[in-house]
């Protein structure tokens, strides 16, 4: 069988050249050696294929497969800048608790010689084309936070996660750097970017949080399940506040929160039903809430997104 990466994959890791060059040529080597490492990956773990999922993620191939006893799995291949690995550890620490579960904790079955382990993942099957999204716009938060909620707990005493400190650095300094390399940013993205790091720079300020994070949460990632109705899927696991990963979901649906005359009436009402019914201070959920939606916001300008920036960064003016 072919496989051949979906169209969606192909062009946001082509977003990753248009970024900056830093990580491009592992993109691009991995996109080459994807089929091969696929074929590879299913005849280690003596899997049945039956099709790759599309249009997929935007940062892994995900294939439907069926193990050797005929148990339905799903296999994930993602490259490095996708951070695999960590979320294989964070899987098996949640080891099924309110996210897919890992079924090859280990890796591969022993194979000299090769490295078919690394970026591989084998997963229990979920409904792929199911998830919380589906659902009214209330019952979906609902499902959803209460999902989350079950993912917040102490992480391995490995510190094998980044912290939220390390990660929104880094996401500073990239948002700095654009803003800085020219006109096109214009004066309203520089202020709101200024707000936004300012938002930070109070949010570290205090003694930090120290939860295990999903990381990239919003409703999306939240698929019908068969041992409970529904499970997380595709963490980017981070280690910090639980305001950091609920901040994401608030801006959830946020077309049609833009084309909404009452849009920003609708996301305060929204921060604080989340902040109450997850016990999360409504203030730094406002906060980070912010500093998320300006970082996508120009992430996506700096990648030829230019809709995209447009509609998070006046979501993000509205907070």
């Amino acid at each position: 069988m072919a496989f051949d990466p979906p169209q969606r994959l192909v062009r946001a890791l082509g977003e990753t050249r248009r970024g900056g060059p830093e990580g491009a040529d592992e993109a691009d080597e991995w996109l080459e050696r994807l089929p091969e490492l696929a074929r590879r990956a299913v005849a280690l773990r003596e899997l049945t294929v039956e099709r790759v999922q599309a249009p997929g993620g935007r940062s892994s191939l995900v294939v439907l497969v069926r193990r050797a006893d005929g148990t339905p799995a799903v296999l994930k291949l993602a490259p490095g800048r996708a951070r695999p690995e960590a979320e294989r550890v964070a899987l098996a620490h949640w080891d099924g608790r309110g996210a897919v579960r890992l079924l090859d904790a280990d890796g591969a079955p022993d194979a000299p010689g090769t490295d078919d382990t690394d970026g591989v993942l084998l997963l229990e099957r979920l409904h792929p084309d199911v998830s919380v999204r589906s659902l009214p716009e209330a019952k979906a938060l609902l499902e959803a936070s209460g999902t989350l909620r079950r993912l917040w707990v102490e992480p391995p005493a490995d510190p094998v996660f980044e912290t939220v400190a390390e990660r929104t650095g880094r996401q500073a300094e990239a948002m700095r750097a654009t803003v800085a390399a020219g006109p096109g940013a214009g004066a309203e993205t520089a202020a709101l970017v200024d707000a936004a790091l300012a938002a930070r720079e109070e949010l570290l300020a205090g003694p930090p949080e120290e939860r295990l994070l999903h990381g990239t949460f919003r409703q999306s990632k939240v698929l019908a399940g068969e041992r409970v109705p529904w499970l997380a899927v595709g963490p980017d696991p981070v280690v910090g506040e639980c305001a950091f990963d609920l901040a994401r979901l608030v801006r959830d649906r946020v077309e049609d929160l833009i084309a909404s005359p009452s849009g920003p009436s609708i996301t305060r009402r929204r921060i604080k039903r989340l902040a109450e019914s997850l016990e999360v201070d409504q203030a730094r959920l406002r906060g980070w809430t912010l500093f998320r939606a300006v970082e996508s916001g120009v992430r996506a300008s700096r990648v030829g997104r230019p809709q995209d920036a447009e509609l998070l960064l006046e979501f993000a003016g509205w907070l």
